[in-house]
């Protein structure tokens, strides 16, 4: 998925940009020597599924219908490894999980989440990063690590509510 926006729009190839995520992650992981083993790509692919963050409890249910140990801590587990890897983000407002559009390169993202449908997209957020950061500096405080989530309403619940 190359733009941070086509999640918001309608005529989304989502299963196109499922098999772009899946192969990206199967070259990465090849590329860092890890096993992306089945339970990791099927969590994966489901965390893909849609554009709306997915907690790990939303997870369990198709990794028994797959046949795979359904316990949280298999779940985590599969998580954390996708999120060691760059492939997933760890969404806190919402404590659940979204693709990375950009597994494998490094970049700066914040994340807008839909309140009414909860699509998550993420954007570029170098600008805000810096603005942070030198606002930081100005208080004496030196970042570490940023995180940014805005919630609000994405293109198609504002065009619905308008109608």
């Amino acid at each position: 998925m190359a733009s941070g926006t086509i999640a918001f729009e309608s005529h989304h190839d989502h299963n196109q940009c499922i098999e772009q995520a899946m192969d990206e992650a199967r070259s990465l992981c090849k590329a860092r020597n890890q096993r992306l083993t089945p339970i990791r790509e099927l969590v994966l692919k489901l965390v893909w599924q849609s554009h709306k963050p997915l907690g790990a409890y939303e997870i369990l249910p198709a990794l028994a219908e797959a046949g795979f140990n359904s316990a949280p801590p298999t779940v985590y587990r599969a998580l954390d490894f996708l999120q060691e890897q760059g492939l997933v983000h760890r969404i806190a407002l919402l404590n659940a999980f979204i693709g990375c559009p950009h597994p494998g390169k490094s970049h700066h993202g914040c994340f807008l989440i839909c309140r009414h449908c909860n699509t998550a997209v993420e954007a570029d957020s170098r600008d805000a990063e810096a603005l942070i950061s030198q606002q930081a500096s100005k208080l004496g405080f030196t970042t570490e690590q940023q995180s940014i989530e805005v919630l609000g309403c994405c293109p198609n619940c504002r065009e619905h509510a308008e109608e």
